[in-house]
């Protein structure tokens, strides 16, 4: 190799000098060299190139063969050959996968710079928008309990039901993960889970609760760092320090107190295996919501124990024969979604000093319930017939307070939050940007539009049932949710001008560049997409959904306040723009894709959205007082039954809509609903900078529910007969039935 190494640069040096020869010749009788007479030709520099590459591809050859001249010396014959090839492919293989295991494990590890072991060190009670107590997040300081005085039937049935090789692994119990995976191949779904305690740990200190292959790596990886790290006793006690136990407890020791009225300490086998069942599904089993399944399931546990020989049956028998009983309390109404992200969001917001905390939040239970209700109900009576498993949703005041949060059909069974960490496409519901963009370009409502076939290199996109409509104005583009207006719009402002709108507007993901762009061929969250409508729901202002207004310590000391510590809004669109695109959204409930969402009485304005394959289904939608966005889909992302976001979406968002607007001053959409004595447009219905209320024009209750009546009357009134001329007794009886009404 040396002698090839040498004459490879003995080779370069020549081609060197040759290349100094030509472009300088010699000048004569020892003179100083003339300048050159002439340039080097490219033949030459083309053969000296040739020439050397293939004396170096020989020189390449040649050593090849040599090194395999030497490794033969080394060749094995006979029974000795098999060992040694596997061994070399082993090391070969390994090599490899090693690379491949570092490349994975470094996204994961990014976790761990932080102060880890503190990141969940918080004690936080939270109350509802008028100061009720809506649940806990974090581990209770006060209740902590060390290991050693931690009974020790919990700890035997902690083990036998969640990792019984806990003291054995290495933080992945490879026996208890391909069981779990052959039982699930067997039954074709989900029937047991192959996460050891320290991959739960990981997963509750470092991740989400995503259901993703990109999540599951992470975990492993991370479970390795923590055995790494700590001991298997450090794993435990924070496991069950950290666990979700239901009733918006965190720990054995505050469920302990919460479902048995004592301390954990003081429990018996019976009611320490019930609290050992609640760690898979902890809403779901969670015995002061249904007493028989938590008995059930902590039956199971005894017979765990058993089988894992920590007991024999004649030890459990008496807590089979007398099963453990719970405080009596009311059904588990905790919002456990929106707590999970109110509680990120403060961490957030107090990242040092004291973390037991009492946070007042935004959230309307009553809203809320509404919108669970309106969820489940829709997955219940017409999931099975869209083919659609999975729903999410955000109601929000124009301002960004969130009301309600539904991130799933149900927390026992998925905590993951679709409402705030899943990422989908918004199909035609991401419209509106490109509109807004193009208003700001100089169209109108009125502007003439060619809705026509379009191509854009070999994409060409089409408008839903096939057919165009030729020249027509802005708003029914939008109102009939045409795929090529939106498309010819883009064009026109500029795809970089829509995203960097988007991102004003309230839209955090990254957003592609793409052709399909302005159909909403992008990721974005429920959440993000709640505050960029309530752009248009406020007046034009900057509008991030917010969890909470207050935030205090353990000493009483408010280091939170969002009227004193967070400034006036920022505005986003300009009063013209806000106007235009308002009455075009006003269009869409009224005669466009999105009439299911119409509210009888109450101007709505919003937005349908349906992605390609019927995968996801959206309806976006504001009125004076409240914005909404609605999600339906599947998590695995596969194709409902042609649902699309004016059936479902619509249909819940009116029904949350309808509850919240009940009883309540009802307030105009800005820049669309004028006041009757003069010109002037309504306020934002937003927070001014010192927390007071504006309060736009409003109409009283009777007033509404005399232009109901009017509404009625009209609709079921018989057509007039054409006659020269209308007189006063021909319209009488249609005046007095209004004013009766």
């Amino acid at each position: 190799m040396r002698k090839l190494r040498d004459r490879i640069s003995d080779w370069f040096g020549a081609l060197g000098a040759g290349l100094r020869r030509n472009a300088t010749p010699p000048a004569p009788n020892g003179a100083k060299p003339a300048a050159p007479k002439e340039r080097i030709r490219l033949i030459e520099i083309d053969a000296f190139i040739d020439n050397a590459l293939f004396r170096i591809w020989t020189a390449l050859k040649e050593g090849a063969e040599a090194l395999s001249r030497f490794t033969r010396r080394f060749r094995m014959t006979g029974w000795r050959r098999a060992p040694v090839e596997l061994l070399s492919d082993g090391l070969t293989i390994g090599v490899g996968g090693g690379l491949v295991m570092l490349t994975l494990a470094l996204p994961a590890f990014e976790a761990t710079k932080q102060d880890w072991l503190a990141q969940s060190d918080y004690s936080v009670t939270f109350l509802d928008r008028y100061g009720a107590e809506i649940g806990k997040r974090g581990a209770r300081h006060s209740d902590a309990v060390p290991l050693e005085a931690m009974p020790d039937s919990l700890i035997k049935a902690t083990l036998a039901t969640e990792d019984r090789r806990f003291y054995s692994h290495f933080g992945i119990d490879i026996i208890g993960t391909a069981r779990a995976l052959v039982e699930n191949l067997r039954n074709d779904a989900v029937r047991q889970g192959g996460s050891s305690i320290t991959q739960q740990l990981a997963k509750n200190l470092f991740l989400t609760n995503e259901r993703s292959l990109d999540r599951k790596i992470k975990e492993a990886f991370l479970a390795l760092y923590l055995e790494s790290n700590l001991s298997k006793h450090d794993i435990l006690q924070l496991y069950l320090d950290r666990a979700y136990m239901g009733g918006g407890n965190s720990g054995a020791a505050a469920a302990a107190d919460f479902y048995f009225g004592k301390k954990v300490t003081d429990i018996n086998l019976a009611e320490a295996a019930m609290l050992a069942g609640l760690y898979k599904a902890p809403s779901r089993w969670a015995p002061h919501v249904n007493l028989p399944a938590a008995r059930a399931r902590a039956n199971d546990v005894l017979t765990n124990m058993v089988q894992a020989g920590f007991m024999t049956e004649g030890q459990v028998m008496g807590a089979r024969r007398k099963p453990a009983d719970v405080v009596r309390r009311a059904a588990d109404t905790s919002p456990d979604y929106f707590l999970d992200w109110a509680f990120e969001e403060v961490k957030k917001q107090v990242p040092d000093g004291d973390r037991s905390l009492v946070v007042r939040s935004t959230i309307d239970m009553n809203i809320e319930k509404a919108a669970d209700d309106a969820v489940e109900n829709a997955l219940r009576d017409s999931g099975e017939r869209y083919r659609v498993s999975q729903a999410a949703m955000v109601v929000a005041e124009p301002d960004g307070a969130v009301r309600a949060l539904v991130g799933g059909r149900d927390y026992g069974e998925s905590q993951f939050n679709r409402a705030t960490d899943a990422l989908r496409q918004p199909g035609s519901s991401f419209k509106p940007f490109v509109y807004t963009a193009a208003i700001q370009h100089g169209y109108t409502p009125k502007s003439i539009v060619q809705d026509a076939p379009i191509s854009i290199g070999n994409w060409s996109p089409k408008n839903y049932g096939g057919r165009y409509m030729g020249s027509i104005q802005l708003t029914t583009a939008l109102t009939r949710s045409l795929n090529t207006v939106a498309v010819r719009l883009a064009g026109a402002v500029g795809r970089p001008t829509i995203i960097e709108l988007a991102h004003k507007m309230g839209i955090t993901t990254n957003i592609i560049n793409s052709k399909s762009l302005p159909l909403g061929a992008t990721d974005v969250r429920v959440v993000d997409m709640t505050g960029a409508y309530a752009v248009f729901a406020n007046g034009g202002f900057r509008a991030t959904p917010y969890a909470f207004t207050q935030i205090v310590n353990s000493q009483g000391k408010v280091i939170f306040d969002r009227k004193r510590d967070v400034g006036p809004p920022e505005r986003i669109l300009d009063e013209k723009t806000v106007g235009a695109m308002n009455y075009m959204l006003g269009q869409v409930p009224e005669r466009g894709t999105g009439r299911a969402a119409k509210l009888q009485g109450i101007k709505t304005a919003g937005k349908t959205g349906t992605t390609n394959a019927y995968r996801d289904a959206w309806f976006m939608g504001f009125t004076g007082n409240y914005v909404g966005g609605v999600w339906f889909g599947n998590d695995d992302f596969t194709s409902t039954n042609k649902m699309t976001g004016g059936s479902l979406p619509a249909q819940t968002w009116n029904r949350v809509m309808t509850y919240a607007h009940n009883g309540i001053d009802l307030k105009p959409i800005p820049y669309i609903d004028e006041p009757a004595s003069d010109g002037d447009r309504p306020a934002p219905a937003i927070a001014s900078a010192d927390g007071a209320d504006q309060r736009p024009l409003s109409l009283s209750a009777r007033t509404t529910e005399r232009l109901i009546a009017l509404e009625k009357l009209f609709e079921t009134a018989p057509p007039l007969k054409p006659q020269s001329a209308v007189s006063f007794e021909a319209v009488k009886p249609l005046r007095a039935a209004a004013l009766d009404h």
